[in-house]
């Protein structure tokens, strides 16, 4: 019987903020997958051995996955990842493949999965927190309240020349367009926090568009929104 492929959420980057399936199925099972070159330095191995210390003693099985936006290379790079994830599905073995945040958000593990599904083996996803929940609590604000509406969008990839839409935004992995990104929400008056490196060790919190830097960190999570954000809950 072959095994399955599992995709588990660590969560924003607190190993507190771990669930506790997650830390289960780790301890559980021995193959353990990461997306990068070298496991010990990914910061889903950071978060969880933090957590879960006995992963240091499973096998860990690096899926590079180098940052492009040829798309014939980023499907070469998730055909790779998706045939060795096999080779030890095959001999039985459960992997367990871990992401930041939650797998079923903008994350590498969708691709692997869908390829691996395709060629008949089973998956499944163990959610994990999103790091715009984790920065919405950080701020100690809500995304959104009664009929508000909430839009989460890649800055990087979809914003063009204005907010398609009312309501709230969460806009995810802006760093190279910040300053583009700044410009339309100013435009739109839109109150705006950004917190970079939500929950992890060197979390920073910018309170406005004055205090956002041009040149963000990828981990950077602006969070716009209609109304203002009251003062006496971020404190």
């Amino acid at each position: 019987m072959n095994g399955r492929l599992y995709g588990v959420g660590v969560g924003p980057g607190d190993p507190e903020l771990m669930t506790l399936k997650a830390v289960r199925l780790i301890q559980e099972n021995h193959v353990v997958a990461f997306p990068g070159t070298v496991p010990q330095e990914t910061i889903a191995y950071r978060i969880a051995i933090q957590a879960v210390p006995e992963l240091a003693q499973k096998e860990l099985v690096p899926i590079p996955m180098p940052m492009t936006h040829d798309r014939q290379e980023m499907e070469a790079n998730h055909q790779r990842g998706a045939r060795l994830l096999e080779s030890y599905l095959e001999q039985g073995k459960n992997v367990l493949f871990l992401t930041l945040g939650d797998p079923s958000i903008y994350s590498t593990f969708t691709y692997v999965q869908r390829i691996v599904e395709q060629h008949g083996y089973s998956t499944a996803m163990v959610s994990g927190i999103p790091s715009f929940c984790a920065a919405a609590a950080s701020i100690n604000t809500p995304l959104v309240q009664w009929n508000e509406q909430l839009h989460v969008i890649p800055g990087v990839h979809s914003l063009k020349e204005e907010l398609p839409v009312s309501g709230n935004y969460v806009l995810m992995k802006s760093g190279k367009k910040m300053k583009q990104v700044k410009d339309i929400l100013a435009a739109r008056k839109r109150t705006v926090i950004m917190v970079e490196n939500a929950s992890m060790e060197h979390e920073h919190i910018y309170r406005g568009l004055e205090e956002i830097p041009d040149d963000a960190g990828y981990y950077s999570l602006m969070i716009a929104k209609e109304s203002p954000i009251d003062s006496d809950t971020q404190k």
